[in-house]
């Protein structure tokens, strides 16, 4: 998943009246302005009235391909080239941002999106903070590891311990 690729998905979605935030490392990205790492998917949060319509849209992309089904949590789409993106459904709160209906019947909360940028373009985003809320609670991968100590290292967000010692290897 290339810069071009997030912008055209984003533009497809806006067109269609589906406004995305982007979130995971490419929000992670989208947050320090600048692509630091290979992205294999490309994880936004929608609203969750929406969420047909951006499904038909990214079907008709090429996006048509199901892999994981977790709503109303979740889902996982591929094209043929093997982009994948996972949508994030929201119902609206009144803060501008958003609460996603956990498997547990537990419900996270997305504050208002922030502004970011992707290969020089303005998007919407998930914040410092809430980056970091959603990658606790699994076992890290390198890649979380990296992008955390980055908003770590831009943001101050204050790493817990399974992010202790983390590093960007540079």
């Amino acid at each position: 998943m290339r810069e071009t690729d997030v912008l055209e998905v984003l533009e497809l979605l806006t067109d269609a009246g589906t406004p995305a935030w982007v979130d995971g490392g490419w929000g992670v990205d989208a947050l320090v302005g600048e692509t630091t790492r290979a992205h294999t998917d490309l994880d936004l949060v929608v609203l969750a009235d929406q969420l047909d319509v951006a499904r038909q849209t990214l079907s008709r992309a090429g996006f048509d391909r199901v892999l994981r089904d977790w709503l109303p949590t979740a889902l996982a789409v591929a094209d043929a080239a093997g982009r994948e993106i996972d949508l994030h459904p929201i119902t609206a709160a009144a803060d501008g941002g958003g609460d996603q209906l956990l498997p547990d019947g537990s419900r996270f909360h997305y504050p208002a999106p922030v502004p970011g940028r992707i290969g020089g373009h303005e998007v919407r985003c998930v914040d410092a903070a809430t980056q970091l809320r959603c990658h606790l609670g699994y076992e890290p991968t390198d890649k979380d590891r990296r992008d955390m100590a980055l908003l770590h290292q831009r943001f101050g967000v204050a790493l817990p311990q399974e992010y202790q010692g983390s590093s960007l290897g540079r």
